[in-house]
């Protein structure tokens, strides 16, 4: 750790009061309060950007390698299950047969085939592959805290500079949980809620589909209101009014955010899905998830540093311990297979995939025996991430796992490493320091960044 980046903070308690200082945090600007607000010290060394914007599309449940990206046609049955191998469009690399679109693409993104962690639960291991630190437990009952360690699009949006006309970080459609208990790793843990994402709670495949958050109450004149400090007048004297145009969770904590969100034309526009063809939204396809991820696209197309598009059980999970083969044929693969590979598409049409970074992960794989009930249970021990864009190059697996997919047998590397990469694509060392609530210096990422992802092969 590098820390000669502390003196930033022990220079500002120095001339700050702890009344000043507990002040700031009550706003919620505890986990990087005044270093923060100052960009934070630059790291020595910063390498140039290969990224601009990154799209998460998580996979809440796990989703079976075994199934998907690394199937084992040589295994026996009980191993392989009942999905065929297909050829891709790169010599050697083979996928489930229920992924035609994406095999034809496979020059596109690269297959990391040798991810592994040791947490089996479905909120520790959520958390671990979002955030890249490792939970101390591996509870079932693991819950979201103020004190945990933030998503990397909350990293993203305190270390970001420059006044935006469009919110740093969305998440959608939905917020992920296991039972009761809220998944840690989708806030922004310690670095305080001003910087959660902005969250948008509704079916972009809805018909009537409509951010309400972004809607101004129909008592608040626009035209009168140009100034912030107006609005914010208003909105005080409306409490009424105020709670509505905070429905965004944690909107209430940094108001002037959400007025500049509501007010910003951009940002009204980034979510104008009826503005996209027929033809496109079709191609994405007319799900849940398909319609989020175009989204995506318009938001990251929009100046939208990171979008977290969640795949969870409110449509329909992956957490396949039961009739893994028939849910996976009958809608999870397809909408993977469709949507995934029309935002790679649409994003290279447009000329964004060079500086949009995809990637597609979720809480851990699956095991590599089928059970009883048709199914596979949670397998840690082994998954495989795909990424592409912003820098990373197509067409490659990197690492491998082993005859029956249970380990990594080549080049393993753990969720730490992949969000380090999502770091460096982005230009920030992951060394660099950010600090919790008790002013504790932090590194934004545990791990290594992959470097044989990047560049000529």
């Amino acid at each position: 750790m590098r820390r000669d980046r502390i003196g930033c903070w022990d220079f500002l308690r120095a001339k700050l009061s702890r009344r000043t200082v507990l002040k700031v945090g009550g706003l919620g600007l505890a986990g990087l309060n005044l270093p923060a607000l100052l960009r934070a010290e630059q790291t020595p060394g910063k390498r140039k950007a290969t990224a601009r914007s990154v799209i998460l599309l998580f996979q809440f449940g796990g989703a079976s390698h075994l199934d998907s990206f690394d199937p084992k046609p040589s295994a026996p049955r009980e191993i392989r299950g009942e999905f065929a191998t297909i050829k891709t469009r790169v010599p050697g690399i083979l996928v489930t047969e229920h992924l035609p679109r994406m095999a034809r693409i496979a020059d596109a993104f690269a297959l990391v085939r040798s991810v592994h962690h040791t947490r089996s639960s479905h909120n520790p291991g959520a958390y671990y592959s979002l955030t890249g630190r490792e939970p101390l437990t591996d509870l079932v009952t693991a819950n979201a805290s103020a004190t945990d360690f933030p998503h990397p699009g909350s990293v993203v949006a305190a270390l970001d500079s420059g006044e935006r006309k469009v919110p740093p970080f969305v998440s959608l459609p939905t917020m992920i949980a296991d039972g009761p208990f809220r998944t840690p790793g989708e806030f922004a843990g310690f670095l305080g809620k001003i910087y959660d994402p902005l969250w948008v709670l509704a079916d972009p495949n809805a018909r009537d589909f409509n951010v309400e958050q972004l809607t101004l109450p129909a008592e608040l004149d626009i035209e009168r209101v140009h100034e912030r400090r107006s609005i914010l007048s208003e909105l005080d004297a409306k409490s009424r009014m105020a709670d509505r145009v905070a429905a965004v969770q944690g909107m209430k904590a940094y108001r002037g955010r959400a007025i500049d969100l509501l007010t910003s034309p951009a940002t009204r526009k980034a979510f104008a899905l009826h503005e996209e063809s027929d033809r496109l939204r079709d191609r994405y396809g007319h799900t849940t998830y398909g319609q989020s991820v175009l989204l995506a696209r318009r938001l990251v197309e929009a100046g939208v540093r990171f979008v977290t598009v969640y795949y969870s059980r409110g449509i329909g999970g992956w957490d396949t311990h039961k009739d893994n083969f028939a849910t996976l044929k009958n809608s999870r693969l397809p909408h993977t297979d469709q949507s995934v590979s029309a935002l790679l598409e649409d994003l290279q049409a447009r000329g964004l995939l060079d500086e949009t970074l995809v990637y597609w992960t979720g809480d851990f794989g699956r095991t590599p025996t089928i059970n009883k009930d048709a199914g596979r249970d949670h397998w840690p021990q082994c998954q495989t991430v795909l990424m592409a864009g912003g820098g990373i190059r197509g067409g490659q697996v990197y690492g491998a796992s082993d005859a029956i997919g249970a380990r990594p047998t080549d080049k393993p590397v753990r969720p730490d490493d992949i969000t380090a990469t999502i770091f460096h694509a982005l230009g920030l060392d992951p060394e660099t320091i950010v600090y919790d609530q008790l002013h504790r210096p932090m590194p934004i990422s545990a791990g290594r960044p992959i470097q044989g992802l990047f560049g000529a092969g």
